[in-house]
């Protein structure tokens, strides 16, 4: 149904039928894959700028993998997969050669081209060490989506200097991402040091009043700091998506 429908659109902007902006509208909504446990949007790239994400937390591996065959089977380009575990891309590695695993940040990208670089840069910032892994998340999808990107780890509030001798850094970004468990104060501060996009992502790292990442989460949304926006509780990949569309604008 799709190749037809393919054929059918180029044969009218041939014979002139339609011009190619309404030719590109349709393609916009052409069928996806149906693979019965699930369904594959190819066109997602047309729409939004970059393929469909797997999230593989909670699925069946041998699910993870026919979705990953059938995306190369329709010649996607690079695959991205978030919270996958070892084993996860052990079975990856079983259908293509072409794939790499993060294991701090839990990704695997199935990397069949370069992405040309934006001219900009982001920088992930975390509080503390314990976040590294949801901000190397956001890192690593950021330069998946083609970013370069610089990290900046444990200059959290408990010591400021850390934080204020590395403003160098802080002001060569163009979208900063500010990743902190605790009271996240973080974002705050970074927000009210700089004149560009603060990305916060609260993690679930503290103590018990710290409810897994709703104190921070809370503290972060109620920032007195003008342009910062607030993801979910350790979604990095949301902050480095994010962070990309907005570098994205600038080029």
């Amino acid at each position: 149904m799709e190749r037809e429908r393919l054929i059918t659109l180029l044969e009218q902007v041939k014979n002139q039928e339609i011009d190619v902006e309404e030719a590109l509208h349709q393609l916009k909504t052409l069928p996806y894959g149906e693979l019965g446990y699930a369904k594959i949007d190819h066109h997602r790239e047309l729409r939004n700028g970059y393929p469909e994400v797997i999230y593989c937390e909670g699925k069946q591996i041998d699910h993870i993998k026919g979705i990953v065959a059938h995306m190369l089977e329709h010649n996607d380009k690079n695959i991205l997969g978030t919270r996958a575990s070892k084993q996860v891309y052990e079975a990856i590695c079983e259908i293509t050669e072409e794939v790499e695993y993060h294991e701090l940040a839990r990704i695997l990208v199935v990397k069949r081209q370069e992405i040309p670089k934006t001219k900009h840069k982001i920088v992930v910032v975390t509080g503390g060490t314990a976040d590294i892994p949801v901000a190397e998340e956001a890192a690593i999808t950021a330069e998946v989506l083609g970013n370069p990107v610089e990290r900046l780890y444990d200059v959290g509030v408990a010591g400021l200097h850390r934080l204020l001798s590395n403003t160098d850094v802080l002001f060569s970004a163009n979208v900063v991402i500010a990743v902190a468990g605790m009271e996240g104060a973080l974002a705050s501060v970074v927000g009210g040091l700089v004149d560009k996009p603060v990305i916060a992502v609260p993690t679930s790292v503290g103590y018990g009043a710290n409810f897994n990442g709703l104190a921070a989460l809370l503290c972060m949304l109620n920032s007195c700091a003008s342009g910062v926006s607030v993801v979910n509780i350790d979604n990095g990949f949301g902050a480095g998506y994010l962070a990309s569309m907005i570098n994205k604008l600038s080029e």
